[in-house]
């Protein structure tokens, strides 16, 4: 079996790429970015499966754990 401890793309100085986008971000996405990104697809799996019911319970625990 190979040693490849230390000698990871990193290590050896090359440039690695992130998964996505092909650039780093400057600075963090803004909450309610993440939101609207997220919130479509939410939706659409929620509509999918039919588990309305599901997803009433956590938000109202999630506001009950905020309202404290």
């Amino acid at each position: 079996m190979a040693d490849t401890s230390g000698r990871t793309a990193r290590a050896q100085g090359h440039p690695v790429a992130p998964a996505l986008g092909g650039h780093q971000p400057s600075s963090a996405r803004h909450p309610l970015v993440a939101v609207a990104i997220v919130l479509p697809l939410a939706i659409l799996l929620t509509v999918v499966f039919g588990v309305w019911e599901a997803v009433i319970t956590q938000a109202s625990s999630v506001v009950g754990m905020l309202g404290r």
